[in-house]
């Protein structure tokens, strides 16, 4: 039998694992989905003179990246805090 700390310890570590995993799939999702896979169909709508595809391709995903950087910085103080293993 697993002491408290440890089942939490176990529960932490699958809440991050879950969220990572999720944060890489909209990434993918971004950059490879929408940047590649779908961007002759995006390419169809122009944005300031680019088609929407190149823009994913060269930007979008970038600034997904950041957005799901900040996300996780977040996500993971709150999980820090549920677990009580944050740093003051």
């Amino acid at each position: 039998m697993a002491s408290n700390q440890e089942q939490a310890a176990m529960a932490y570590w699958k809440e991050n694992v879950r969220l990572l995993i999720t944060l890489l799939i909209i990434w993918f999702a971004v950059s490879f989905g929408l940047g590649i896979i779908l961007a002759p169909l995006l390419n169809n709508i122009m944005i300031a003179g680019y088609p929407l595809g190149f823009w994913f391709a060269q930007q979008g995903a970038i600034y997904t990246f950041i957005v799901l950087i900040f996300v996780y910085v977040f996500k993971m103080n709150a999980l820090d805090r549920k677990y009580d293993v944050y740093e003051k």
